[in-house]
């Protein structure tokens, strides 16, 4: 099985190198065959130089540029269009994400699995620099979305996730603009009946860079996705 590992990259010139690299030293590391697809979106520092430099280095790393309209949902989209593994993991570029949770993903889906998800906030799970408004929001908006769709899973909204191909070409199409996305694609592949296991993964504030995710310009987006989904599933 190969693996893709999908990094979407806004002005992330301080941080996406480390990521690549650490990444790639770890599956490496642990005999997985992958590639490394990063996905420009519209960068206005010196991100595309960084992936440029990475190109030229590492046989395995490609990447793509992202046309307007620019957004994280925007980003993800082209770049499942473009991956050619047999999954696709989505990771954070700013290193929040630990690549001993990909290797752990890549093993579950040999064990049968469609996806696999990450959960934070289970025995074995961390969570370290979570401002404190944010992860109060987190959990409240997580909760919704259990109590809504009957399941136990906790941390549907973190982007950190692994599919195989099979379950993004089910999916589709997939409508989402922003950080919503991180919500329409694992609620879209559950309600579908895909198998997944959650596993505890590990998640650590950024050390370079600025967040992207403005909460409350992402706040109705979200719901707008969760209340489509749900009415959905109970019109079934």
């Amino acid at each position: 099985m190969k693996l893709s590992v999908l990094i979407p990259c806004r002005n992330e010139e301080a941080a996406v190198e480390k990521t690549v690299d650490a990444v790639v030293r770890r599956l490496d590391a642990a005999g997985i065959a992958c590639e490394i697809l990063a996905v420009n979106d519209g960068s206005s520092d010196g991100t595309e130089g960084v992936l440029q430099s990475l190109r030229a280095r590492l046989p395995m790393f490609r990447y793509v540029n992202n046309p307007p309209p620019h957004g994280f949902g925007f980003a993800v989209r082209k770049g499942l269009e473009h991956v050619q593994g047999d999954a696709v993991a989505i990771v954070m570029a700013d290193g929040s994400d630990d690549p001993e949770d990909l290797v752990r993903y890549a093993r579950k889906l040999e064990e049968g699995y469609d996806c696999v998800f990450g959960s934070r906030f289970i025995p074995g799970g961390a969570v370290t620099g979570y401002p404190w408004h944010k992860l109060a929001l987190n959990r409240m908006g997580n909760h919704l979305i259990q109590r809504l769709f009957g399941f136990a899973y906790n941390d549907t909204t973190n982007a950190f996730k692994c599919y195989r191909r099979t379950v993004i070409e089910g999916t589709s199409p997939l409508t989402s603009r922003g950080f919503e996305l991180t919500v329409e694609l694992p609620l879209k592949a559950i309600l579908k009946g895909y198998s997944y296991a959650v596993i505890p993964v590990s998640w650590v504030s950024r050390k370079e860079g600025i967040s992207k995710l403005n909460i409350h310009e992402m706040g109705s987006r979200y719901c707008e996705v969760i209340w489509s989904l749900f009415f959905k599933k109970s019109s079934r």
